[in-house]
């Protein structure tokens, strides 16, 4: 009887290499997912912007909705998820309060902006406004551009600038400086989100405590006359909170590791595009010339900062 040879401690058996069907579907899929968290995005603006633009819900009961209903999905979505993994691991130590107020200060923001200005010119404000928050960070604290980034910078703030020139075409100036701070915001909540090691756990967490100074903002609006809500409002808020926001943000997260940095970013220039032509099919908006030439500079400046890359 011939014994088999024992296997030592240190053997490693690789797992099998996946066949082209297998890699070829695990693709479609992270297409698929990349596309749906793409279209969420630009839902956001779209649902806002249906809700305030015929007064269906006061700005501050929407926020409210949006930041509760997504941390209760949010919530929702992280026990199921340890239920079928059975993790038992404790959350990780929250963010700093400043990305909770960055949240806040981005959905407020984002609301008030939205009672006077289109979902398209909106997206490309907010959009536009994050990116160059985010690279004006980068420069601040010591990255270097070559020559065709700093062109691109350049680019997208001049693309900005002139949308927002007074004119017939130009969105309120209340609205585009409400829009500008929520794209700020949202440009120093991603900042702050880098060093999140479970990305999903910190924004459930940053969901809920936002939801503290939008409730203060609430009771505030419910004392006055300016507060309503219909039912119909208040369906735009929960798609916007649980589908756009929380169920958009964790598909977002789930496909990230397999996207590149600049495939991730160059990817979210599509957002206003999605945006713009949906806020023509279906909210009727016109698509201005300015609006078409604007978002050509600002998105093609974005795009020449993303793609060349920095340097040191």
């Amino acid at each position: 009887m011939n014994a088999s040879k024992p296997a030592t401690a240190n053997t490693v058996t690789p797992p099998p290499s996946p066949t082209p069907a297998q890699t070829q579907h695990a693709r479609l899929k992270t297409a698929l997912l990349t596309l749906v968290a793409l279209c969420a995005f630009a839902g956001n603006s779209l649902l806002c912007r249906a809700a305030l633009a015929h007064g269906a819900v006061d700005a501050h009961s929407f926020t409210w909705l949006r930041l509760a209903s997504g941390a209760v999905f949010l919530a929702l979505l992280i026990s199921l998820n340890r239920a079928k993994a059975q993790d038992n691991a404790t959350d990780p130590k929250p963010l700093p309060w400043r990305s909770a107020a960055a949240l806040w200060v981005y959905a407020a923001a984002f609301s008030m902006a939205y009672i006077d200005m289109g979902a398209a010119t909106g997206a490309l404000v907010l959009f536009g406004s994050v990116q160059i928050t985010m690279t004006t960070w980068g420069l601040w604290r010591g990255e270097r551009f070559v020559l065709q980034q700093w062109l691109g910078y350049l680019m997208a703030i001049g693309g900005l600038t002139w949308l927002l020139l007074p004119g017939a075409s130009a969105p309120p100036l209340g609205s585009a400086a409400l829009m500008t701070a929520a794209g700020v915001a949202w440009g120093a909540y991603s900042i702050l989100g880098k060093s999140a090691t479970r990305p999903v756990l910190a924004t459930a967490s940053n969901f809920r405590y936002a939801v503290l100074p939008a409730t203060v903002l609430l009771v505030w609006a419910l004392s006055s006359t300016n507060a309503h809500i219909s039912g119909a409002g208040t369906a735009y808020a929960l798609a916007s909170g649980a589908l756009a926001s929380g169920a958009g943000y964790a598909i977002w997260y789930a496909v990230l590791p397999r996207l590149g940095s600049t495939t991730a970013a160059s990817l979210q220039l599509s957002v206003p595009i999605i945006t713009a032509l949906a806020a023509v099919l279906l909210l009727n908006e016109p698509l201005s010339g300015t609006l078409i030439v604007s978002s050509a500079i600002v998105l093609g400046g974005i795009g020449l900062v993303i793609g060349v890359g920095k340097t040191a």
